[in-house]
């Protein structure tokens, strides 16, 4: 039986050893807990999700619901994961973590053909004199915070200084400790049904009063050394902040419908909740990613009406993202240029998000899977949301390269004027009938 390597089991590593086991291959998996955690991991479960439990929109004429959809095609065990352990979040697909975590555990340990081997992997493989390709082809999928030994030997074979910036993660809070006379239910853009957030109304005097204060908290410093650069859809709340004060009402606290749905006021901002878990017993603070110290988080929040009395069950913290400099190091097949045989799934290969990385390990597997049997490898159209990302990865500018998520501006141009409400539709559907024609030609190649 043919055999690869995937290092790292969150997301990306799991569908990728997935993808590769459906299609007969020997997985050997490494995950290096829970003999070492990384600092924003906890769990001993496979693919722990560290920041947002949600994996955002699933409207199928959305770029992320078209990603969605493309994956399940693929019979995706994250998709698969989501849609088991989903809890109410409107449009978007969110998860109980917990359940999430465990239903992929379960599916990798169980799969007969992916061992599972908890150890610390430190060092990649290397080609021989004879061969510029690695014997055992290896999937790389140690995510955004790849250890510094790791790091350091991808580094050693790239010979490009690597780039990084610092995510922040929301805080959560406990359901019974949020004052729910002041809070209310809705969703955004929903008028019917008590809608699947929860609603903090602030009047004008009120958001003054609270950028005031987030504008004067202490955040946590960075080292000597660290160079901060944010992912623009992940800012930290105080950095937006710093942006002016009318940037957070129209970003992640605009009030825009979101009235109340008993008095009909209108609020002058809008701090949202979303479930974390199925029970509700949770929230998290939408949008609000933070790099504010502990003891800031809970003075400046619990100005927010409702969160007064608010107990937090995870406060915010930042941490560091690894990516490379895609356009110039992989090929169309996430193989490395300078080491074939070695495949970059995940953050760690330049994209952005939950979803997009998984997408990348889905790829990733099969992919090698091709490789390992002597099949032809081709990439997904470009007119596809999969074949977007690549196109994304590899055909960038290299000096002007950043990681993003998936979305409509990564497509190829359309080749007709159409309305912009009409524009979502046609490219799912025309996505979805070109994947199937690149799908029967990888299953035809197979076999």
């Amino acid at each position: 039986m043919s055999k690869i390597q995937i290092i790292g089991a969150g997301l990306a590593g799991c569908e990728a050893a997935w993808q590769a086991a459906e299609r007969g291959c020997s997985v050997e998996l490494y995950e290096m807990k829970p003999h070492r955690f990384s600092p924003a991991h906890a769990s001993d479960l496979l693919a722990e999700l560290v920041c947002s439990n949600s994996l955002r929109s699933n409207a199928p004429d959305s770029a992320v619901g078209l990603l969605k959809e493309e994956m399940r095609r693929f019979d995706s065990l994250i998709m698969r994961a989501a849609e088991a352990t989903a809890v109410p979040a409107g449009s978007a697909l969110a998860v109980d973590r917990q359940e999430f975590s465990a239903f992929i555990s379960h599916a990798v340990e169980k799969h007969p053909d992916i061992n599972l081997i908890r150890e610390e992997v430190t060092t990649l493989p290397l080609s021989s004199p004879q061969s510029s390709l690695i014997n055992t082809p290896v999937i790389l999928a140690t995510g955004p915070l790849t250890s510094e030994a790791m790091t350091a030997a991808l580094l050693e074979l790239t010979g490009e200084q690597h780039l990084a910036f610092y995510d922040a993660i929301a805080p959560i809070v406990a359901a019974d400790s949020l004052d729910m006379n002041i809070i209310y239910q809705k969703s955004r853009w929903d008028d019917e049904g008590p809608g699947d957030y929860l609603n903090c109304p602030l009047s004008e005097e009120q958001y003054e009063h609270f950028i005031e204060a987030l504008g004067n908290a202490k955040t946590v410093p960075l080292k000597s050394f660290e160079k901060a650069k944010y992912f623009e859809g992940c800012l930290p709340l105080e950095v937006m902040c710093e942006r002016g004060k009318e940037t957070l009402r129209f970003g992640p606290m605009k009030p825009v419908g979101l009235a109340h749905p008993i008095t009909g006021a209108k609020a002058h901002a809008v701090v949202q909740l979303r479930a974390e878990n199925r029970d509700k017993t949770m929230y998290n603070l939408v949008g609000f990613q933070t790099k504010l110290t502990y003891a800031e988080q809970k003075r400046v929040f619990q100005t927010i009406p409702g969160l007064e009395q608010a107990e937090f069950v995870r406060l915010g913290s930042i941490h560091r993202n690894t990516f490379i400099c895609a356009p110039a190091l992989l090929d169309t097949s996430l193989q490395m240029k300078k080491q074939p045989g070695l495949f970059l799934a995940g953050q760690l290969s330049g994209v952005e998000g939950y979803v997009e990385s998984t997408a990348m390990g889905l790829l990733a597997g099969i992919n090698a899977a091709c490789l390992v049997t002597g099949k032809p490898i081709s990439p997904p159209p470009a007119a596809t949301a999969l074949g977007a990302l690549i196109h994304h990865l590899t055909a960038t500018d290299p000096k002007h390269f950043q990681p993003s998520n998936v979305n409509f501006g990564l497509f190829p141009p359309l080749q007709k004027k159409m309305r912009k409400r009409e524009r979502g539709q046609f490219r799912a559907e025309q996505a979805l009938r070109l994947l199937a024609e690149w799908q029967r030609k990888i299953q035809q190649n197979m076999h």
